[in-house]
């Protein structure tokens, strides 16, 4: 884990506790990815909206596959297992 404190899903009050629930929500639990800007739920917010549009938009022309497959390059290139 990173040495951010950050806030337990049981601990999350607010605006927070509401992210945390709609993470539970799509995957199941809440990623250390979305506990490592838990400290800042404003930016964690706005972090998920902007991966939200990225991935999801049909503006952009790529299909959902096509998106993946660079985010899993990159992060492979990046040596994250993200």
């Amino acid at each position: 884990m990173a040495w951010i404190e950050t806030v337990a899903p049981e601990d999350a009050t607010g605006i927070l506790e509401r992210i945390y629930e709609a993470a539970v929500g799509r995957a199941g639990r809440v990623f250390n990815i979305i506990r490592l800007q838990s400290p800042r739920p404003h930016v964690l917010r706005a972090s998920i909206q902007l991966y939200q549009q990225i991935m999801f938009s049909p503006e952009n022309g790529l299909s959902r596959a096509e998106r993946e497959m660079i985010a899993t390059t990159v992060s492979r290139a990046n040596g994250c297992f993200y």
